[in-house]
């Protein structure tokens, strides 16, 4: 009898802890069992049949490693570390969770280019056996149609069997050997009407839809829309069908809106839009004409409702599943920007049919209809999966509703009108932004200012006779006006504290400042201008010299009256801001008495001009002499400070 070898006891000790182990994790997996204390869960869990390697593998017995074996091949629970064995099982089937650039390009880029290679294959096939007259025209189409239905049904056993992605594959070759049979036997043959083909297609569809549904797949979903958008290509006759091409977009929208009601399927509303928008597009370029407006107007504001409401109605994924991974922030990216290109395409498109029926004077009210249904939808709550950036979608309806109120002031209005519209629009803008505290509708006024201002200098009317009652003045007034009650919302949004939550408003209301006083100086000195020109030049060369001493001599009086009007305010209202405007301003009347006026004028104005400046200076500097703001302590007392 061979004496007993204690290293086996060991191994078989070592062989059964390991799989008591396992029954052990799966009991408490189940409640069953209370869990390890940490330092001991750590250790096991690190290596559960560590103490079965510890001896060399040569001296177990055949039986005693089959049990080792066993230990490690028992089956895991979800969550539990996996054993060695159903490691390689996950990585020989293909189901390990990571996806390298090697994996991506095997599974996916080359399973696309595969099923394009086959479609092409398909249709050479059918392109060969209509040259060489293997087959009548019917056995064609029957072989296509039973091998589009086999390849369906053959998709399916490799479904049943994991092999998920190569069985929505086979369903996108079998649905595109469908569509291609389809077509060939309306086109090509002539054996089944082209309203018979359509309603195949359909089914086609239909099928798929059906089977993305039950199957929970996007995948299979894009492939469908994919068909469905290329159906009314396929049948097409070339002729204007224009109630059932718009009927069907409309009716396979809806059923798009439905889907990503109930399925979180971003990407599938996408594809439908864009779809949509490329077959609207290049129908139009093709059959539109004057006649067909309201029907048009009808169905394209149908596609604009869908697809401004649609982005709001995409069902969040459930997080920890792998629809919630699915998503990126492309996804959320592209759900953002669609109401914003919808609205662009469908503003073009009433704009063109205005333009192409004469109705210039409908242009402006589209626009305003655009912005009013998108400050309409600021009210809306952000559902779906952006209510998760409500901020941001606001902001961009708001960008949206004011980009076309902008737009329809200069396609109503023009000239002076132009200017008036910017400008109250953009005071009617910082107002509501102080109400509500909105930053960017505070820079979206301020925009809309700006270009009043520009419109104000680059196109604004030339003044009539009359000194100060003419187009042009009256213009400057308005933007005057508008300056002002920008600068006063500006203060009273910082004299109640709102420039703590937007930063900003103390800026706004210096630069309103510095344009209103800017405005004032333009307004008048174009008044001088008109004025001298009129009375003592008329554009006849002899009398520009008249004209050029006349001007210069006003504009100087000006520059130092409205200088002394300014530093009176400045001491009033206790503001250097002001202050220091009328100190420039002074600065600019002497250079232009001591640089221009010396050569440009009479001798009796040079007088004049540089006894109004003195006397101005000298005035000046005895007010500041005097000291009458207690400037010196202050200053002292901000050096004593900062030292």
């Amino acid at each position: 009898m061979d004496p007993v070898n204690p290293r086996s006891y060991d191994e078989q000790i070592a062989a059964l802890t390991a799989r008591t182990y396992r029954l052990e994790e799966v009991l408490r997996h189940h409640g069953l069992l209370p869990p390890l204390e940490p330092a001991i869960t750590q250790h096991q869990a690190a290596s559960p049949v560590a103490s079965a390697e510890t001896y060399p593998r040569e001296t177990t017995a055949p039986g005693e490693l089959a049990a080792v074996q066993s230990a490690q091949e028992i089956p895991t629970e979800p969550g539990f570390p996996a054993s060695p064995t159903s490691l390689f099982n996950a990585m020989s089937t293909g189901k390990d969770d990571g996806r390298s650039l090697e994996s991506q390009i095997g599974s996916h880029w080359f399973n696309r280019i595969g099923i394009l290679a086959v479609l092409i294959a398909a249709a050479w096939f059918l392109k060969l056996a209509i040259d060489s007259h293997w087959i009548g025209p019917l056995g064609r189409v029957m072989i296509g149609l039973l091998a589009g239905a086999a390849l369906i049904a053959w998709s399916e056993r490799f479904r049943s069997r994991g092999y998920t992605g190569f069985s929505y594959s086979l369903k996108a070759v079998g649905s595109g050997v469908l569509y291609l049979s389809l077509w060939a036997a309306f086109s090509l043959f002539h054996l089944i009407p082209s309203g018979a083909a359509f309603v195949a297609m359909i089914a086609v569809t239909a099928f798929n839809g059906y089977m993305a549904w039950m199957q929970d797949s996007e995948l299979l979903a894009l492939y469908s829309i994919v068909g469905a958008l290329s159906t009314p290509l396929l049948v097409s006759t070339g002729e204007n069908h224009e109630i059932t091409l718009f009927s069907y977009l409309l009716l396979l929208d809806i059923a798009v809106l439905i889907l990503v009601l109930l399925r979180p399927w971003s990407r599938l509303l996408f594809m439908a839009f864009c779809g949509t928008a490329l077959l609207v597009g290049g129908w139009s370029t093709e059959y539109y004409s004057t006649s067909q407006f309201s029907r048009t107007a009808v169905f394209v504001s149908c596609f604009c409702l869908i697809f401004a409401f649609a982005p709001r109605l995409v069902r969040p994924a459930a997080e920890g599943t792998a629809e919630g991974r699915s998503y990126s922030g492309w996804d959320t990216l592209a759900l953002l920007l669609m109401p914003v290109v919808n609205a662009g395409l469908g503003f073009i498109a009433f704009y063109a049919m205005c333009d192409d029926a004469g109705a210039d004077w409908a242009k402006p009210w589209v626009a305003v209809i655009f912005a009013t249904f998108y400050l309409a939808l600021l009210r809306l709550p952000a559902n779906g999966i952006l209510r998760e950036n409500p901020a941001s979608l606001s902001a961009l309806h708001l960008t949206t509703a004011v980009v076309f109120l902008t737009v329809a002031i200069p396609l109503k209005a023009h000239g002076r009108w132009l200017t008036i519209g910017w400008l109250v629009q953009g005071a009617a803008l910082i107002w509501a932004a102080s109400r509500i505290g909105s930053k960017l509708l505070r820079a979206l006024a301020l925009l809309c200012a700006i270009l009043g201002l520009i419109a104000l200098v680059t196109v604004n009317p030339l003044a009539s006779t009359p000194l100060f009652f003419n187009q042009r003045f009256g213009t400057y007034c308005v933007a005057i006006a508008a300056s002002v009650f920008i600068g006063w919302v500006a203060m009273q949004a910082r004299a109640v504290n709102l420039s703590e939550e937007t930063p900003g408003w103390p800026e706004i209301a210096g630069a309103a400042v510095l344009a209103t006083n800017a405005l004032i100086l333009l307004a008048l000195g174009w008044e001088i201008h008109s004025y001298w020109w009129n009375l003592r030049w008329h554009g006849e060369s002899q009398f520009y010299r008249n004209y050029q001493m006349y001007a210069q001599f006003t504009y100087s009086a000006l520059f130092m009256a409205f200088g002394a009007v300014l530093l009176t305010a400045g001491f009033w209202r206790r503001s250097a801001f002001v202050r220091w405007q009328a100190l420039v301003l002074l600065a600019a009347a002497i250079g232009k008495v001591f640089l221009l006026d010396v050569s440009q004028l009479s001798q009796g104005y040079r007088i004049l001009s540089f006894l109004g400046l003195g006397a101005l200076l000298l005035a000046v500097s005895f007010v500041y002499q005097r000291d009458w703001l207690n400037l010196r302590n202050v200053q002292r007392d901000q050096e004593e400070s900062t030292s």
